[in-house]
């Protein structure tokens, strides 16, 4: 029998997003006590490098919202990212977060959003083999690869990113 969480809405979306694309990702729950990256790390035998955290921004003068994909050992730089972006940027909001993606913040996933997202994906993510990213929920992950993250969310790989503290 399927849990609820692994039967929410959601993570029903993303499943058939991965499923459409012809990837074959397994839809993992995690702990109900998982909340950082370090804990998912944990939980499933990597480092919290391989955890791939999609964080909204929101564009300051386009209003529109910007997934980036970074590495959960890393912070974003919001000045590379602005850059990038061509515009200032900002944190989004949960109800921001929702609207755009369809997710509660900590379990936006990469794919599955109700509408089109920008994506970008750090560089440092493809330090790695594999790669852990949400999967509609707070307590889902799947693992992939970071070409088959570019290839999922259409991303354009890019350098956004710094060690925490920096």
């Amino acid at each position: 029998m399927s849990s609820p969480v692994l039967s929410s809405p959601s993570v029903a979306r993303v499943r058939a997003a991965l499923q459409a694309a012809g990837c074959a990702g397994e839809i993992v729950e995690l702990p109900g006590a998982v909340r950082t990256a370090r804990a998912a790390a944990e939980a499933l035998g990597c480092t919290p490098a391989q955890i791939a955290n999609s964080l909204v921004f929101r564009g300051q003068r386009s209003d529109a919202p910007l997934l980036a994909m970074t590495s959960g050992a890393l912070r974003v730089d919001t000045a590379r990212l602005a850059a990038l972006a061509g515009e200032p940027v900002g944190k989004a909001d949960a109800d921001f977060v929702r609207a755009a993606s369809g997710f509660a913040i900590g379990g936006v996933a990469p794919v599955g959003h109700t509408a089109p997202m920008r994506t970008l994906v750090d560089e440092s993510l493809a330090a790695y083999a594999e790669i852990w990213a949400a999967a509609g929920h707070p307590h889902t992950v799947f693992r992939l690869d970071y070409a088959t993250l570019l290839r999922l969310t259409g991303g354009r790989a890019a350098a956004f990113t710094e060690a925490r503290g920096a």
